[in-house]
């Protein structure tokens, strides 16, 4: 059958990093079309909207979404609604992709470049679920006022809503729990239980799921606590769940255990497993066209694309035994780059990993 993958570049790195990954794709041997659009600060500029119709029905109609990245600080003075970042609001809201899987594996090869102690660090994977289309993000009311009462009255507030409906708990738990069971049977929520109704209500829920799954292990733990224990002792995690707010920052801050946010790919899925796969990075426009970007987490976002959406789990591992086998031949870009290995461009890197396919 054919595979139909809607290419939405972005801004920035964006371009250079999911070249290298359709690449990769191209070079399998499965019958792809993969049909590229406009998306956040690029869209903008050609059609005035940074997530168009078009854009939009590419990506409905696709079987799974490859995705660069968005934004550029030339965009900053335009109305909230128009920014590059609204895009990726808008497409997770429209395809309802509720559940963000964000590996966080220190490869061998890479324990050096890690700010932690590689004894720390070693055999790190991490396997962080965050709920993607509620919580403070998506929450109304919000906006600006002016308080009529109490304490602030007279003065200006910005305000949002943080909630979360049963069945949106429900879904992401069930994720969690089944991505949990299928690894080490352990899996770790995180939420604000101690101060927060919403949290409470998170919690209560995943205790009343966990009864569904009597091999998986569930435990608690405050975002706080958490946040210190991914930097004290990370290898006591294996599966953690968690809400879109707290999720946002414990799996940037787990990125950077594995020595470089360039090396993390994402996937974010609705209900049918149609996904949305892209680096965990950012645009980084300062600098994009200069061909030293580091594509990896890229292609293995699109390893998780064959995984998750595509059900090809065999042709997933044949790229990430390509990325290992690069590695292992001491090619790194600029940010994973240390003495004894040699330096190589973005083009570079995908090329060494069609060698190594």
């Amino acid at each position: 059958m054919t595979y139909n993958i809607a290419v939405l570049p972005g801004d920035g790195i964006g371009v250079e990093i999911t070249e290298q990954a359709q690449r990769v794709l191209a070079a399998l041997g499965l019958d792809l079309s993969m049909t590229t659009a406009p998306v956040g600060g690029a869209a903008y500029d050609q059609h005035g909207h940074p997530l168009p119709a078009s854009t939009l029905e590419l990506a409905k109609s696709s079987d799974a979404i490859l995705f660069g990245a968005v934004g550029d600080w030339k965009y900053d003075k335009l109305e909230r609604a128009l920014r590059p970042e609204q895009a990726i609001l808008g497409l997770r809201k429209a395809l309802g992709l509720f559940a963000n899987l964000r590996p966080a594996i220190l490869y061998p090869q890479l324990a050096n470049a890690s700010s932690l102690k590689p004894e720390v660090v070693a055999g790190l994977d991490i396997l962080i679920v965050r709920e993607l289309t509620g919580d403070i993000y998506f929450g109304q009311p919000r906006g600006l006022r002016t308080a009529e009462d109490g304490a602030f009255k007279g003065e200006r507030q910005g305000f949002d809503t943080m909630h979360y409906a049963e069945s949106e708990v429900r879904r992401i738990a069930h994720v969690a729990f089944q991505a949990a069971a299928k690894r080490s049977g352990r899996l770790c929520s995180v939420d604000k239980a101690n101060v927060l109704e919403t949290s409470q209500f998170w919690r209560d829920i995943m205790v009343d799921v966990a009864k569904e799954y009597p091999d998986v292990a569930l435990s608690h733990m405050y975002v706080d606590n958490a946040a210190m224990q991914l930097v004290r002792a990370p290898k006591e995690f294996d599966v953690v769940v968690t809400g879109n707010l707290f999720g946002d920052i414990l799996s940037d801050e787990a990125a950077m255990l594995t020595g470089s946010i360039g090396m993390l790919p994402s996937a974010s899925l609705n209900a049918s497993n149609q996904g949305l796969y892209e680096p965990s990075h950012g645009s980084a426009p300062d600098i994009a066209s200069q061909n030293i970007a580091n594509p990896l987490a890229t292609i293995l976002s699109a390893a998780m694309l064959l995984r998750y959406s595509l059900n090809e789990p065999e042709q997933a591992a044949r790229i990430e035994k390509a990325v290992q086998a690069v590695l292992e031949q001491g090619l790194r870009t600029a940010d994973i780059h240390e003495p004894g290995t040699t330096k190589v461009s973005t083009s570079d890197m995908g090329d060494a990993v069609l060698k190594a396919l």
